[in-house]
């Protein structure tokens, strides 16, 4: 398998088992680079599909408290986007099949340098980015040479994305498409079932991109029943608040992968 085929691998595997992915979420560095190595390495054991790993920025708009505090952690611990990249090419010497998608902002990539970023990740064994403050309106920033380099440009469709918008949105998206399930900042509201499997099925009619939805995701009821009408379910803010919560790091790993096995068992029992 080569790595840009990860994801598309995953979708297709579980979409034979007629059942959505999990998705977790968690800040590269957060809350120390050994345990942030522990946290990751023990997904997929854990029933995690898909794996989104922040990486951290001081300035993380459209985070709430949560992932906010999570980012500021990693960063006062020291991580940087040369170590992020180091973890996913540890976690690969290990796993070569679960998808890792790299989420945050283009700051810190620009200031990496983008062609550098993108050929060490492609490297590292990334499968996709996810930046939230890169508009369609600069895919050549970075969308177009994140395809040539074989990683997917994963895009955010929006409550408020309308139809005049979306065409735009959806243009050079690949991976699978994010929905955001809630106006505002991760963390925030639970969405209502209704609105959400309306909203994701007036977004069919507009790709064949598997649709990933998240934020406001926080417990087993509510992702089994969002999988039963998406193929993701992303569980973030409510796995980074079991490490500020924590006693001890190995009290933040037990806590983050027990939420993970209660989560991967309501999501296994979805049927769509």
């Amino acid at each position: 398998m080569n790595d840009a085929s990860r994801l598309e691998h995953c979708f297709a595997a579980l979409k034979k088992e007629n059942r959505p992915a999990l998705v977790s979420y968690l800040t590269a560095g957060d809350p120390d680079a050994a345990t942030s190595r522990r946290l990751l390495h023990g997904l997929p054991a854990a029933g995690v599909d898909i794996i989104e790993l922040g990486m951290p920025f001081s300035d993380p708009m459209a985070d709430g408290p949560a992932i906010q505090k999570a980012a500021l952690r990693a960063l006062e611990n020291g991580q940087t986007q040369a170590k992020t990249l180091e973890m996913v090419r540890s976690f690969r010497e290990q796993n070569s099949t679960t998808p890792i998608v790299l989420m945050g902002y283009y700051n810190p990539i620009f200031c990496y340098g983008v062609d550098r970023f993108l050929a060490n990740a492609a490297r590292a064994g990334v499968d996709g980015l996810i930046v939230v403050d890169l508009p369609p309106e600069h895919d050549e920033e970075l969308c177009q040479p994140a395809a040539q380099h074989g990683i997917d440009f994963i895009r955010l469709a929006t409550p408020t994305t309308d139809a005049k918008r979306l065409p735009k949105v959806l243009s050079n998206a690949s991976g699978f498409i994010y929905y955001v399930s809630v106006a505002g900042v991760t963390g925030g509201s639970a969405p209502t079932p209704e609105r959400l499997e309306n909203s994701v099925s007036q977004l069919r009619e507009h790709t064949q991109l598997p649709i990933a939805v998240g934020f406001g995701i926080r417990t087993t009821e509510q992702a089994a029943t969002i999988g039963r009408f998406s193929d993701a379910v992303v569980v973030g803010s409510a796995l980074v608040d079991c490490i500020e919560y924590a006693s001890t790091p190995d009290d933040a790993v037990e806590r983050i992968h027990g939420l993970v096995s209660e989560l991967a068992e309501s999501v296994r029992a979805c049927r769509r």
